[in-house]
């Protein structure tokens, strides 16, 4: 296989492979490092097949991302200076550590901890003035259009009350989508409560101007592996999927790979007789956390994980969904926002720990994410698996076309 082809220079593939490729990553503030860990193991086993300038933007056909997922999407697929991926997987474990203690300042001394739960109940638990200029710096004015691989970024226009679906392949059909990544990433992160919403306007190439009011893409798909595979089947029947001739994909021509940020599940926070005397201020501040937005991300990820988990075995495709994702946090570790240097050293822990747990899959009786039973496989020897099958479609898709 020609290197120069594969790992040095992104060239989309003009003929068709087997598959179409997704990588999907969920919300959840700091928790983004539990995914970086995963990423940064898979990128690593595509090195080892294809060289060490390899990385996932080569091998996956769409990166989905809500939230910090958006942010991470973003980082694996906007270019730099030389047309290649702006951050290996591998760096993004560094920005978290280096700058979520920045995004989410944390108050010192009990009358500051007092202060900020008074505020909070008038304004945003952060003003997010260090994440806005340091997205803007990292991306500058790179807009959708010129990502290195389709992406899907999902966000919720406050103004509309309705989703607002970023995609690359949204672009080549409506001009007035191709924003700025940086307004998107500011917009999809904008988690209620924590940060403040966005507002942007956007042109297209008619002048013709939208304004968006967005917030958290997590309103809308906290999980958004549906999300990207609906934006694949629409691109493949424009044909905007240039290297698969086929208008119909089915989940035996899909590989994906879907990672979750973690969840507190077990550690029973929250119950019945808890939340039958609660009233506004309960719901939005209870626990040290905000169970409002725990409840309608935790939902909206798990009835993703559902209809995966029924779609594919009965398309005899289970292999080809993997979801990694780690429902026994608690504590400080299930925050979105607790970012001292403990409880950050502890999400690496745990990101590195879920590597060596067994491949689970979601009990659709029940509703839990429980180890497979008839798999022997532990998430790295998944990933093993998935890279070797990333790396072989890449393969044939240029073995075709030469």
């Amino acid at each position: 296989m020609d290197k120069s082809k594969t790992s040095n220079n992104h060239i989309k593939p003009l003929t068709s492979g087997n598959f179409v490729t997704v990588l999907s990553i969920d919300g959840g503030g700091n928790r983004g490092i539990i995914p970086a860990i995963i990423l940064s193991f898979l990128e690593l086993e595509l090195q080892k097949l294809d060289g060490k300038d390899a990385r996932l933007a080569d091998y996956f056909d769409m990166i989905a991302g809500t939230s910090t997922g958006g942010l991470v999407t973003a980082m694996l697929a906007a270019p730099n200076e030389d047309n290649r991926p702006l951050f290996a997987a591998s760096d993004i474990k560094s920005f978290y550590l280096q700058h979520c203690p920045k995004i989410f300042p944390q108050p010192k001394g009990a009358f500051a901890q007092f202060r900020r739960m008074v505020s909070t109940l008038f304004e945003p638990r952060y003003a997010g003035n260090y994440l806005h200029s340091l997205v803007r710096e990292k991306l500058g004015k790179t807009t959708l259009h010129q990502t290195l691989t389709n992406v899907v970024i999902p966000t919720f226009d406050i103004k509309l009350l309705q989703p607002i679906i970023f995609s690359s392949f949204k672009v080549k059909d409506e001009n007035i989508m191709d924003a700025q990544l940086s307004d998107i990433c500011i917009g999809t992160s904008a988690a209620p409560t924590y940060l403040p919403a966005h507002e942007f306007q956007n042109k297209d190439s008619s002048e013709n101007t939208k304004e968006f009011n967005l917030v958290d893409g997590s309103v809308a798909a906290n999980n958004p592996t549906l999300v990207a595979i609906e934006e694949v089947m629409k691109g493949a029947c424009k044909g905007n999927l240039n290297h698969f001739p086929s208008k119909v994909i089915d989940c035996t021509k899909i590989l994906i790979i879907s990672l979750g940020t973690g969840s507190a599940k077990v550690d029973g926070r929250y119950n019945a007789k808890r939340a039958s005397n609660w009233g506004i201020l309960g719901w939005l501040l209870s626990t040290g956390s905000v169970p409002l937005v725990d409840v309608f991300t935790q939902s909206s990820a798990d009835m993703v994980d559902i209809h995966m988990s029924a779609i594919f075995p009965d398309c005899q495709s289970k292999l080809n969904y993997l979801r990694i994702q780690e429902d026994t946090l608690s504590g400080t570790s299930s925050s979105i926002d607790i970012a001292t240097k403990e409880n950050l050293e502890d999400l690496v822990r745990i990101g590195e720990e879920l590597l060596k747990k067994p491949v689970s899959r979601m009990n659709l009786d029940t509703g839990v994410l429980e180890p497979a039973k008839d798999e022997k496989e532990t998430n790295e020897d998944a990933l093993k698996r998935f890279a070797t099958l990333l790396f072989d479609e890449r393969r044939l898709r240029y073995t075709r076309s030469s």
